[in-house]
């Protein structure tokens, strides 16, 4: 009796041990979420000034549904989540547990509002932010909300109240010395990022899937961003209609100060429409909808795919590009449904193709044009580009200021470095083989991503020294050939190849590489 009765203690120890550390209300003081724990943000969690937030490499956080667990970062207090490219920071829907009632979805959770005292373009320099009506701005351009790099936020973006929504990542007032890179909003409810006011840059963005907008920018947004990804599911829209960019001085198109003018580099939009007659929600409408006065400066765009290209909208916008105050440059539009450009000014949609082309881009008919890999299939992606696309050519080159990476000559957010690779879960999937270094290593290597709520992927890896001919196969245990991945002839180096591991079933694999003296193996237990 006493034996049974240790055992349950033992059982009932470890299973309380394993429940995640529930977090509510205000964080008032020094704070850190260790990767040992799991936590669940129950309620609108908010850190307050004079507090920093620490989350270390590899900690996940949880969304509760019923309490729109939200986390909002307020004026004067800091977060300090610092990933890696191996071990991310995950936010995430509660629903996305082991043994969860149903599968994670759109604005299962709230998400992330980071708060500053940088200046907005509101009279009187502060007001309050959409959803829980935190009050932000001020007169700081440099203001620190502290570090975000390497953050995965998944399933959020919710309705808080009627036409009063949460986005995925929302930026109210936040200053130039807050860093924040490498993040990645995936399934959101509303947009994916939206910037009120502020300064802050931003890098290695990416909008995966969301229902609203990719990137909206209202308020006198000043930042600079560079490396932006939007990818669309062709069947998820948004009543309010759905763009790439959607950018907005203020709601009432005034020419309050500052100005919404960020500038861009480096950014790819990926619409609904693979081809022309592709099947796609209604209420997708345009690559960028430039309005309501603000000043946007854009540099190598990639629209892909989208029902228009570009929409320049009003007034003042229409003047400001005419003057070249706002401009989109260097860039590409291709695959457009029913136009290229449209504007609210008859005169200037007419001249904007020749407004276009004479800032140094061009248009192509068709996505297939523009020789990405696999931008546009969900469950093989892979926007990067080949060898001889036409993003290689005319590019601006990014100033040299401390900030853009001026050796981006490329159009587009990606060149040759899959700067996704890891910490996003996309790991691209290419239907040839790819060539990506000359050193030679001595190994045959296998990674395992399935199962992934983003891309089931196995990644293989293998180098030679002689040129010849090669085989890459996979048999199962009794000695079938399920999956041919190469038969060709290949030159001396390293090369890399991603296959989609959903194709098979459950159980044990070998993966043969063969040819010219060579014969190598290695097993690999797929469990779904």
């Amino acid at each position: 009796m006493k034996k049974v009765l240790i055992t349950i203690l033992l059982l009932f120890s470890q299973l309380v041990f394993a429940q995640d550390v529930i977090i509510t209300g205000n964080i008032t003081t020094n704070t850190t979420l260790t990767n040992d724990k799991t936590y669940l943000l129950r309620g609108i969690v908010r850190v307050e000034s004079g507090a920093t937030l620490t989350i270390q490499a590899g900690t996940k956080i949880y969304g509760e549904n019923s309490s729109q667990g939200s986390l909002i970062i307020k004026p004067g207090g800091k977060i300090n989540a610092v990933g890696t490219a191996q071990n991310p920071i995950i936010f995430t829907s509660e629903f996305t547990k082991p043994g969860a009632t149903r599968k994670p979805t759109y604005g299962d959770w709230g998400g992330i509002i980071l708060l500053g005292k940088a200046p907005i373009n509101v009279p009187g320099g502060t007001t309050t932010i959409e959803g829980p009506g935190d009050i932000f701005g001020g007169n700081d351009p440099n203001d620190d909300s502290g570090v975000m790099k390497y953050v995965r936020i998944e399933y959020p973006g919710i309705a808080y109240s009627p036409n009063n929504e949460i986005n995925g990542l929302t930026f109210g007032g936040v200053g130039s010395k807050t860093v924040i890179e490498y993040i990645m909003v995936a399934y959101s409810g509303d947009d994916s990022y939206e910037w009120f006011g502020g300064t802050v840059n931003c890098k290695y963005l990416i909008a995966y899937r969301g229902w609203d907008d990719d990137f909206d920018t209202d308020f006198g947004f000043s930042g600079k961003l560079q490396y932006l990804l939007g990818i669309r599911d062709p069947q998820i829209a948004d009543q309010s209609q759905s763009n790439g960019f959607e950018s907005d001085n203020d709601g009432a198109g005034s020419t309050n100060t500052p100005r919404t003018s960020p500038t861009w580099y480096n950014v790819t939009l990926i619409g609904p429409a693979a081809t022309k007659t592709t099947q796609y929600n209604s209420l997708f409408k345009r690559g960028m909808h430039l309005r309501r006065s603000s000043q946007n400066k854009i540099y190598n765009a990639l629209i892909m795919g989208w029902p228009e290209g570009i929409l320049i909208d009003g007034t003042n916008t229409v003047a400001d590009a005419k003057s070249g105050v706002m401009f989109v440059k260097n860039s590409i539009i291709s695959g457009s449904v029913t136009a290229d450009f449209k504007s609210t000014d008859a005169a200037f949609q007419t001249d904007m193709p020749n407004w276009f082309t004479t800032n140094g881009s061009k248009t192509y008919t068709n996505n297939s044009d523009v020789m990405l890999i696999n931008p546009f299939d969900l469950t093989k992606l892979n926007p990067m580009p080949k060898t001889n696309s036409p993003v290689f050519n005319g590019a601006a080159t990014p100033p040299n200021d401390g900030f853009f990476d001026s050796n981006a000559k490329f159009i587009g957010a990606f060149g040759t470095t899959d700067w996704a690779s890891g910490w996003s879960g996309l790991n691209f999937v290419s239907t040839d083989v790819e060539k990506i270094y000359n050193q030679i290593p001595t190994e045959f290597t296998l990674s395992q991503n399935y199962p992934n709520p983003f891309n089931p992927s196995t990644t293989i890896e293998f180098a030679i020294k002689n040129d010849g001919f090669y085989s890459l196969k996979i048999y199962n245990t009794i000695g079938q050939e399920v999956a041919n991945l190469i038969e060709s002839n290949l030159n001396p180096g390293f090369y890399k190849i991603n296959f989609d591991a959903s194709k098979l079933a459950s159980g044990i694999y070998v993966y043969r590489l063969s040819g010219n003296n060579l014969n190598l193996t290695k097993k690999m237990i797929l469990n779904k």
